[in-house]
């Protein structure tokens, strides 16, 4: 299998040349383009197709969310995910919204870095705890009173439940294949099955829903 393909715009030499490190030491991860300023990565960007792009928020030229927006509009089928210092919640979503489909901290990012962008290609939505955190309550917060269901209830199958079960307590794909005895391709049809049993479009919807419901244990 190819390698999954990263770029990266970080403009502290230090912290890039740390991502860097740990995305070279990740045999299944290759990074083709690091850059120091938005539009350095944009110039290389706008030539080169990519699979990920890690985007600080933090940058000298281009406001990242910015960065991420055009990406989008360039190569819509490249994952985009944040690595910034920024938690407040008006700069997670205005990054939600131009297009970032994870969000990371820094603090306590690196030893991670390859697992989370392995997740976000496989589908997931990797993010630190508190702005996971920040958008359950948001998203709590305000979603409307649930009305009751009508119809037949929800039923995961036994090999769905556990891989929801496993989702809950924080393990990302490559290790729930690797606990279940399955490939990476079969979790993810499971969850993408998950999502459509329970109408939902994120892990952090779907644990929610399933524990409204019943499905999973608190």
């Amino acid at each position: 299998m190819d390698p999954i393909t990263v770029a990266l715009v970080e403009d502290d030499a230090r912290v890039r040349e740390r991502f860097q490190r740990v995305i070279a030491a990740e045999p299944t991860l290759r990074l083709l383009h690091a850059a120091g300023t938005a539009q350095e990565l944009l110039a290389w960007f706008a030539e080169n197709a990519v699979d990920v792009l890690l985007v600080d928020l933090g940058l000298p030229d281009t406001p990242g969310l910015e960065v991420i927006r055009q990406a989008r509009r360039m190569q819509p089928a490249c994952a985009v995910m944040v690595i910034t210092m920024f938690a407040d919640e008006a700069n997670m979503l205005q990054a939600f919204e131009a297009g970032a489909g994870g969000y990371l901290l820094k603090d306590g990012t690196e030893s991670d870095l390859a697992a989370h962008v392995l997740s976000l290609h496989g589908g997931g939505s990797p993010m630190s705890p508190i702005i996971a955190r920040q958008l359950l309550v948001r998203w709590q917060a305000s979603a409307p009173p649930t009305a009751p269901r009508v119809g037949a209830p929800v039923a995961l199958s036994k090999r769905e439940s556990e891989v929801l079960d496993l989702i809950a307590r924080g393990f990302i794909y490559p290790e729930i294949a690797q606990q279940m005895g399955l490939s990476v391709s079969t979790i993810q049809t499971h969850v993408r099955n998950i999502y459509g049993k329970l109408d939902v479009h994120n892990k952090t919807e779907a644990v929610f829903e399933a524990r409204q419901l019943g499905l999973l244990r608190s």
